[in-house]
């Protein structure tokens, strides 16, 4: 389904999204969070969640991934706008089409000062999160999975 402002691009959304190409999130994440990441690791976690996806022509422009259990809990991981189409709508959109499409509520964590959009569409803080980081798997340490 498209939908289109007269001040922005036109965009192409895709709910569960499952032909979603490594390649053309870790453009996306390159663009939002550069860092060093491995294609097939990603592959394996986008296979593991939800995908909503922002397209522009061919250009993934936008992704929401929903982690679920499909009866208790949905979290988000990430929302990515490539920084050109922020402040288009294209968030606001991917985050109630993953609200749909999630079976549960949704909880999630989120940045310091990114706290208004999310309460403009309905989100409410309940509790802190928190947690604790380890190094990212790479297929050479053999922790793939």
């Amino acid at each position: 389904m498209g939908t289109s402002r007269p001040d922005g691009p036109t965009i192409r959304y895709v709910v569960n999204d499952t032909a979603l190409e490594a390649t053309d999130f870790l453009d996306l994440a390159q663009r939002v969070w550069p860092g060093d990441y491995e294609s097939a690791l990603a592959d394996q976690a986008l296979r593991r969640t939800l995908n909503v996806t922002a397209w522009r022509d061919e250009t993934l422009v936008g992704c929401v991934r929903v982690l679920t259990d499909g009866y208790f809990f949905g979290t988000i991981p990430e929302i990515m706008v490539d920084p050109k189409y922020q402040r288009h709508g294209i968030g606001r959109a991917l985050m109630e089409r993953a609200w749909q499409a999630c079976p549960t509520g949704l909880g999630f964590g989120v940045q310091a000062g990114n706290e208004p959009f999310f309460e403009k569409l309905g989100y409410v803080a309940q509790m802190a999160w928190y947690g604790r980081k380890k190094p990212r798997p790479t297929s050479q340490n053999g922790r793939t999975g």
